[in-house]
């Protein structure tokens, strides 16, 4: 019996010292791995499950908790764990170009959240999907497809349209009175209006969804329309209590998908019959002629000759399109000028640098962008000192990696900070300080660009998550800046001694729009359509 037995517990010993030298590597690796991997960024010390959510929560707005955080912590970048995610903010220049230079490849997925869910109709579009298949048919076919550079001066004339209709507009109003103040105008908008003008005109060769109005401003469909994308805007990449606890998503506690579903129902009340109507033409009609980016999208087919894309991805790629183009442009001129009329001096150069170049005897055009370089300094310092957004769209992390001396966990959301990175005194001197004079010294010598590859503030961002219509918004842009400070003077109203510069409570857009005077300056026959 005992004989029997013998070999039995040879095994089982063999087996014991087996799993306790497992066991003993095991440990050994994990402590070796734990000594040799950097700390995470310093942070504030989460709670248990619930991270440093509590924080954020009480601290509202969420942008200048974290803000505000970094400042005491004396850090440019930190780790705030949200539930069970690690949030990466960033202010320093030099390490965002890391994330989104060396470090590209990695960080080049997206979050997934309830509104960008809601949106992106289940992520079938470009800027909200995660990186995979359907991120790389999306941006294929909007670089290739709809913002290619001859695609772009394919549509050269429906810009100018607007740009014209821009000066009718303007000029309409000023020649009323407004709450007893002649030539007052609503620049914020204005600003807003001529971008959705464009965007329409280019996606659906329209301007305006109803009968539009005889001055050239938007009537109450286009109001709506435009009202609703920044509402879209608004909450797209918002802190939400939702997105950190998943079982909380069905709950909507702070009301962020029922505003983003009443939103999206008014966009959708008039981009869809248009979509349909239109796609039904292509379906009746043998041979189409190519009028917009509508029908571009339709028309695509695939290896097989049927439609590369699907109604879904159509529609849902348009309202991404919308919100994607309506928001810079806007906000950096309404900034600009209540800046540039708190320092007159400023408008006169701009003016100066117009007269030059365009003269008094026509009206700006797009071939003259080139050799407007004060005008898109006052743009680029815009974007630098008055960006619309506190932080970009997230990073996320597809593997944990090292990134300036930190590590940074696998699902990571790394925000680099539009506001601080335009700010930071280490590399701008008087950062507060709206001064465009600063950019005609550039890195690209006697050119001016709204891009900023090496992130010292963000416009188009950079790397695989980079905006891929750099010359339609850089267009947008500088036209709008162009025709309204070449075509009028602006001054603030004579009971206002000067415009008052504060951010609102929630946000970085003006605490008020921007109410300022306009006198043309021109003939008046180049304001008429």
């Amino acid at each position: 019996m005992e004989h029997s037995l013998s070999p039995l517990l040879s095994n089982l010993q063999r087996l014991w010292f087996f799993v306790c030298l497992k066991a003993l590597i095991s440990n050994l690796i994990a402590r070796y791995s734990k000594k040799q991997r950097p700390k995470l960024p310093p942070g504030p010390k989460p709670w248990l499950m619930l991270g440093n959510l509590p924080e954020m929560l009480t601290k509202k707005p969420a942008h200048q908790w974290i803000h505000n955080l970094m400042k005491e912590m004396n850090t440019e970048i930190a780790c705030i764990r949200l539930g069970n995610t690690y949030v990466i903010p960033v202010t320093c220049p030099t390490i965002a170009r890391q994330f989104l230079g060396e470090h590209d490849a990695t960080f080049a997925s997206r979050s997934l959240t309830t509104c960008t869910d809601l949106v992106s109709s289940g992520y079938l579009t470009t800027i909200l999907v995660p990186f995979g298949d359907q991120w790389k048919k999306m941006k294929k076919i909007l670089t290739s497809a709809l913002l290619s550079s001859e695609k772009h001066l394919w549509l050269h004339d429906r810009r100018t349209e607007e740009a014209d209709n821009l000066m009718f507009y303007v000029y309409n109003k000023s020649k009323t009175v407004n709450n007893g103040v002649a030539g007052l105008v609503n620049i914020r908008s204005v600003a807003r209006h001529y971008c959705g003008n464009v965007i329409r005109k280019i996606v659906f060769n329209k301007r305006y969804f109803g009968k539009g109005r005889k001055d050239g401003g938007p009537s109450f469909e286009e109001e709506e329309h435009v009202d609703s994308i920044f509402v879209l805007l608004r909450y797209l990449y918002a802190f939400s209590i939702s997105d950190y606890i998943s079982c909380l998503r069905k709950l909507d506690l702070d009301g962020h998908q029922k505003n983003v579903k009443e939103a999206l129902k008014v966009i959708k009340k008039y981009h869809d019959p248009i979509v349909e109507e239109r796609l039904k033409q292509w379906n009746d009609t043998p041979k189409i002629d190519e009028h917009d980016w509508l029908d571009i999208l339709i028309s695509l087919k695939d290896a097989n000759n049927n439609p590369l894309l699907t109604l879904e991805e159509i529609n849902a790629q348009i309202v991404e399109i919308m919100i994607a183009t309506v928001d810079n442009p806007s906000n950096a001129f309404e900034w600009a000028l209540a800046e540039m009329i708190n320092q007159p001096n400023l408008l006169e150069r701009a003016i100066e640098e117009l007269d030059s170049v365009v003269g008094k005897e026509r009206l700006v055009q797009e071939s003259d962008i080139p050799k407007l370089k004060y005008v898109k300094a006052c743009a680029r310092e815009a974007f630098r000192l008055h960006p619309m957004a506190p932080f970009n769209p997230p990073h996320v992390s597809m593997s944990g990696t090292t990134v300036g001396n930190y590590f940074i966990p696998k699902g990571s959301h790394v925000i680099l900070s539009r506001r601080d990175l335009g700010r930071n005194p280490k590399v701008w001197k008087e950062p507060l300080k709206f001064k465009p004079e600063r950019h005609l010294k550039s890195d690209n010598g006697s050119n001016v660009v709204l891009t900023e590859p090496n992130l010292r503030f963000i416009s188009f961002s950079t790397g695989r998550r980079g905006c891929p219509g750099v010359s339609l918004g850089t267009t947008m842009t500088v036209m709008l800046f162009a025709r309204l400070l070449h075509g009028f003077t602006w001054t603030a109203p004579s009971n206002v001694s000067k415009v008052n510069l504060c951010e609102s409570n929630d946000g970085l857009n003006l605490a008020e729009p921007l109410m300022a005077v306009a006198k043309p300056r021109l003939q008046p026959q180049l304001y008429h359509l």
